[in-house]
């Protein structure tokens, strides 16, 4: 079989179908494998995963687990609620970790190699269709790959997608700027890298932990900018940067400096699609499924996706090594589209919740100081055991309306200064 693409999704994807006895070619356009940005993080319906690929140790020598995950306001910078990260493994099972993009990358590359994965570089997918006895991929080249299966797991401006579905990713209107931190500097020495901390703010967040065994810091800011809201091209410059922040506490303002100027991460999704399989074509990763980025689970589905396809693939191969494609796509398509439907609408809802200003940002704090540390009613969807059939996935959490938190006698509908 065919997987296009050489990104976390693509190679994970690769490396869990190989494991299942597949022939797997991955075909990468550029012409070295590399992974840009910084950090990532992995809940443990990743790290599940990753123990059951006999990953999971490397991955943790090479990145860090934390102790806590902890809210802040980006104004005042008052603690709102945090989650024991050390009690969430002993619920779920497996640990929350945090890891260089390029690390992780790094250690599926390296998982393939070992399997046995064909990895073919400067291979341009310009265009895909279904034969008779499967798919094939067609290059730039001219050259054309074919296979029972191909997996599209070719990103967010997916050339299969393209293909067979009509529309187009969706800006958020904001952008994200990185920023890596080595030890040593007294930005580093000021915080503490057993937490994940994020500071909400209007129109902006912050979040910061450590890295590569608390080696580096790692910062990410984000924020609505005013310029693509104007149309204008240019959006997302330092200088909205820089604006964007200007009245939050002096902890998140101090941090900027540190935050590569020369290049940022507008950020867009799609709207949800159930029509990830094309024949004997399926999307995989962002192809199907590119969310924004607030719960931390874009790479996490992609991962989930590969495993529950090769999972599907197993049932479904006959002892003479036979695999019956479509009854294994059509289960795969049964199951993967609706989680990662819930996965990116949340995470644009959790967005608007983080940036709120006026009122609405008074009721949202209330309503996080008053949750309980060890309660996950918003995490058991998430972060339990991963659905193989439709009547293993569990219901999402609702979250209780901001109109129904009342406000202490003190809160009024300004900004604070």
């Amino acid at each position: 079989m065919i997987v296009v693409g050489g990104g976390i999704g693509g190679l994970a994807a690769a490396f869990s179908l190989t494991r299942q006895g597949l022939a797997v070619r991955l075909l990468e356009s550029a012409a070295a494998f590399g992974e840009v940005g910084a950090g990532i993080q992995l809940a443990p319906n990743c790290t599940r995963i990753l123990d059951g690929y006999g990953l999971l140790e490397e991955a943790k020598s090479l990145g860090v687990v934390p102790d806590a995950m902890v809210t802040r306001d980006a104004v005042d910078g008052g603690e709102l609620t945090r989650l024991d990260l050390r009690d969430l493994e002993q619920r779920y099972g497996y640990p929350y970790l945090v890891i260089h993009r390029s690390d992780l990358h790094g250690l599926l590359l390296r998982g393939c190699e070992r399997a046995g994965v064909e990895l073919v570089n400067n291979a341009q997918v310009t265009s895909y269709e279904n034969t008779d006895g499967g798919a094939r991929a067609m290059l730039a080249s001219g050259e054309s790959h074919e296979a029972g299966l191909v997996v599209a797991a070719d990103g967010l401006h997916s050339v299969a997608r393209a293909q067979f579905i009509d529309d187009r990713p969706v800006s958020s209107a904001y952008v994200a700027y990185r920023g890596t931190v080595p030890a040593g500097q007294p930005r580093v020495a000021a915080v503490d890298l057993s937490e994940v901390v994020v500071y909400v703010g209007p129109g902006c967040h912050f979040v910061h932990y450590g890295l590569r065994g608390g080696r580096l810091l790692n910062q990410v800011a984000v924020f609505e900018s005013p310029k693509t809201l104007a149309g204008a091209e240019d959006w997302g410059t330092p200088d909205e940067l820089d604006a964007a922040f200007a009245g939050t506490c002096d902890f998140v303002q101090d941090g900027l400096p540190f935050m590569w100027r020369d290049k940022w991460w507008r950020m867009y999704d799609r709207d949800p699609v159930s029509d990830w399989v094309h024949g004997r074509i399926a999307l995989l990763g962002d192809s199907a499924h590119p969310p924004l980025q607030y719960i931390a689970q874009g790479a996490i589905m992609a991962i989930e996706n590969g495993w529950v396809l090769a999972e599907h693939v197993a049932r479904n191969r006959a002892g003479d090594g036979t695999v019956d494609w479509d009854a294994a796509l059509a289960a795969y398509e049964a199951v993967r589209p609706e989680h990662c439907r819930r996965v990116l609408t949340t995470s644009r809802k959790w967005g608007e919740l983080w940036h709120l200003g006026g009122l609405a940002r008074e009721q949202r704090n209330v309503l996080l100081r008053a949750r309980d540390t060890y309660d996950y009613s918003f995490t058991d969807w998430l972060y339990g055991p991963t659905a193989l059939t439709p009547d293993q996935e569990p219901e999402m959490f609702t979250p209780i309306p901001l109109s129904s938190v009342p406000l202490p006698e003190t809160a009024t509908a300004a900004e604070p200064a």
